[in-house]
């Protein structure tokens, strides 16, 4: 509980200047074991800036909110996490939204106000302080972020969807069969069906397989490679006409879940924006795949057609999802209500970033490249540091193909190259995931998404438009709790799925960064465990060799508590209390590493705290920093006993073991600094994993870290309390 937030300052400060040198956070316990660094310099596992290595992502804020969070005495509490660099996230793709970074910029039909929007580049004397979105008219997705639906079973035959023509020929320069575009159809279970109905929009296709798939999961994430999608023996259409068609698939019934209407081949004729409206006509209307409406069921032989889908206009709709969209929308579909983008110029000179170079995103899946482009120009023009770009957002969460994400990324790449030549260019960046993201295989039965997309880039010469590779890292999104137990697997999933990286093809000269990640599912207030998994998840990922990686959520949620919080602010923007990963973020930030632009050495660290099971309940990790000290982070993730270590600086080289010498800073914070108390009528998980939104109660004591000195040498015994982060820096000698 923060009683007193100038009292927390004064206690911060007095606790500094003392020195204690009783044993009490010593000891010779014959239990003692062994923390090992290993220390030979050649050894070095990462050298890294905490300036630009040491990060935290800010997405799109709730309307309302950005001229309370980007300015004092909010942010100045926000910065006092001691995070340095920052990545600006694109939330608007996820929404499948047409994302307007500049109010002010021109339609592709400027009389109507409708088409491709175009964003200026050239700044002008106004700053941009807001940025908005708009909710595609031709979307295909019946889920995902925000609220929308999908317009290919929503009950309305003059709404469509459409693909998005930057995926044919006329912009890909390949044939389209290439770029085969798909919607899909969940009927929710299995059942016997032998018939579609397809209401074609323009342009429709000429060429086109109905599919349906054949395994027991879902075809995305987990059952994607179990199964396959198996064309109806009367499924194969090569001369389509369009209209509205009833097809007869298959003689007999076959239970079915999952359809798939494959598509390869456009009439290439013009959609209802562009129907002999304009000469010449936008080819972008003319060019992919319309759909009105779908329905799927049963054909009697009489030729009665029963529809088994639902259509609503709603997400209690018959789900779909398509491959791509078309980003074409009008002024009217802008939306204020769903939420603030951030302004770049409000952003850039409102402290937030700290001078420091920054990554910031272009919308790709939902854009054009010139509009992309034009982004990246103004920043340049306005001499905001930017240090990488990142194309697109979550195209795998979005069941985007690589090829076509290639397809996509080549044109961009290509425009903001025109015009910003240095640009810095990478991504994709993928949801948070623990293994490889596959999909459903090509010709080659390769499914690896990360390796078909760098075999596109190769194929097409452009392998050296690709800076960096990004991905997103929340461990247990999917859960709403989860036991304690669950922390001890983060080291492995880190070290797991950077490997699984290298081994489908990322190359070794090419950065990568952890672009936005925390721990998710319920890591709440109520006690340190998200704290602990920060430390942890921090030192593995470094540990693994990456180039930054950003802690998220960033900007704290006036009275929405959520799973996680930086900080607790009631209504008012007012500060209620340090949640446990703000604690962790000072420890991580301002006194395992030196929050300066001064180049760190990383160790790997072995450990031999085990329980009787093996599980490793204490990890460390290890940096030589640039002010002579070695700094020791150790995380006890034993949520009920305390453990003794010894701490060894092993030069295998030399077969020389060093120790701390002299007297060594000790902090800690843990389940001792922070105490969580419920408010009446309040409830935790019983685990006392989260704390639901809208519980009230309060945290007392809720920090600072204990500060101590002790005395190191060879046989020093340093005491780690339970469930805490401790961070051990000083002097290493020859004793």
């Amino acid at each position: 509980m923060v009683s007193s937030i100038r009292g927390r300052v004064l206690a911060v400060c007095f606790a500094i200047g003392i020195v204690f040198s009783t044993v009490s956070w010593t000891t010779n316990a014959a239990i003692a074991q062994t923390i090992t660094v290993d220390a030979a310099p050649s050894h070095v596992a990462n050298t890294f800036s905490p300036v630009s290595s040491l990060g935290a992502a800010i997405d799109r804020l709730r309307t309302g909110t950005p001229d309370h969070l980007l300015t004092d005495p909010v942010l100045k509490e926000i910065l006092g996490a001691g995070w340095q660099t920052v990545t600006y996230r694109q939330n608007t793709e996820l929404m499948v939204e047409a994302w307007h970074w500049n109010p002010n910029g021109t339609w592709s039909d400027a009389e109507k106000q409708q088409g491709y929007f175009v964003g200026n580049a050239e700044p002008t004397a106004e700053m941009i302080r807001h940025s908005w979105a708009a909710p595609l008219p031709h979307r295909g997705f019946s889920r995902g972020d925000g609220n929308g639906w999908s317009r290919l079973t929503d009950g309305d035959t003059k709404s469509y969807w459409k693909s998005n023509p930057y995926l044919t020929k006329a912009f890909t320069g390949e044939d389209d069969s290439l770029h085969p575009q798909w919607v899909m159809i969940d009927l929710g279970s299995k059942v016997p069906l032998n018939a579609i109905r397809i209401a074609w929009a323009e342009p429709y296709a000429k060429r086109y397989s109905v599919q349906f798939w054949t395994g027991e999961l879902e075809p995305f994430y987990d059952g994607t490679t179990k199964g396959t999608w198996q064309t109806f023996p009367l499924g194969t259409i090569t001369e389509g006409k369009g209209g509205t068609v009833t097809l007869k698939l298959v003689s007999w019934m076959i239970p079915v879940r999952y359809l798939r209407i494959w598509m390869t081949e456009s009439s290439n004729t013009c959609d209802s924006h562009d129907s002999g409206k304009h000469v010449p006509a936008d080819k972008r209307n003319c060019v992919g795949y319309a759909i009105n409406e779908l329905y799927a069921g049963a054909l009697s032989a009489d030729g009665e057609f029963n529809d088994y889908v639902t259509h609503f206009p709603s997400r209690s709709q018959t789900v779909t999802w398509p491959s791509s969209v078309d980003p074409w929308h009008a002024a009217s579909d802008m939306d204020e209500s769903r939420g603030d983008q951030v302004g770049f110029d409000f952003f850039f000179t409102s402290g937030v970033t700290r001078g420091l170079p920054t990554m910031v995103p272009i919308a790709m899946l939902y854009s054009t490249p010139e509009d992309a482009a034009n982004e990246i120009a103004y920043l340049y023009k306005r001499h905001y540091p930017i240090s990488w770009i990142e194309m697109g957002e979550e195209a795998d969460g979005q069941h985007m193909l690589p090829e076509d994400y290639g397809a996509l990324y080549v044109q961009f790449a290509t425009a903001i190259h025109r015009l910003v030549p240095e640009a810095k260019l990478g991504g994709p960046p993928f949801e948070g995931t623990f293994d490889d993201v596959e999909v459903w295989p090509d010709a080659a039965g390769k499914v690896s998404w990360i390796g078909r997309f760098f075999d596109y880039l190769k194929a097409h010469g452009r392998l050296s438009d690709f800076t960096f590779f990004s991905f997103e890292h929340y461990p247990y999104q999917d859960k709403s709790t989860y036991s304690w137990a669950d922390l001890y697997a983060e080291p492995e999933y880190v070290r797991h799925i950077v490997q699984v990286w290298k081994d489908n093809g990322l190359p070794p000269n090419i950065p990568f960064f952890m672009t936005e990640g925390n721990i998710g599912g319920g890591a709440g207030v109520s006690n340190v465990k998200g704290a602990l998994w920060l430390a942890d998840y921090v030192g593995s990922m470094m540990t693994a060799g990456a180039g930054a990686t950003y802690y998220f959520h960033y900007m704290p949620s006036p009275g929405h508590w959520g799973a996680y919080p930086l900080l607790l602010l009631d209504e008012h923007y007012n500060l209620i209390s340090y949640p446990p990963q703000y604690m962790a973020s000072q420890v991580i930030t301002k006194e395992w590493v030196q929050p300066i632009d001064a180049p760190h050495k990383l160790f790997k660290v072995s450990s031999d705290v085990t329980d009787a099971a093996g599980t490793l309940l204490v990890t460390a990790y290890a940096v030589e920093r640039p002010d002579g000290e070695w700094s020791v982070m150790l995380v006890n993730r034993d949520q009920f006993n305390d453990h003794a270590v010894k701490v060894v600086f092993n030069d295998a080289g030399t077969g020389r073991d060093r120790h701390f010498s002299g007297q060594v800073d000790r902090v800690t914070f843990g389940s001792a600094e922070y105490k969580w108390h419920e408010a009446e009528g309040g409830h935790a998980d019983p685990d006392g994993s989260s704390f639901r939104s809208g519980d009230r109660g309060h945290a007392d004591p809720d920090g600072p870290p204990s500060r101590s000195k002790v005395n190191g040498g060879a046989e020093t015994f340093y005491k780690l309390p339970m469930a805490s982060i401790t961070v051990l820096r000083g002097s290493v000698g020859d004793q």
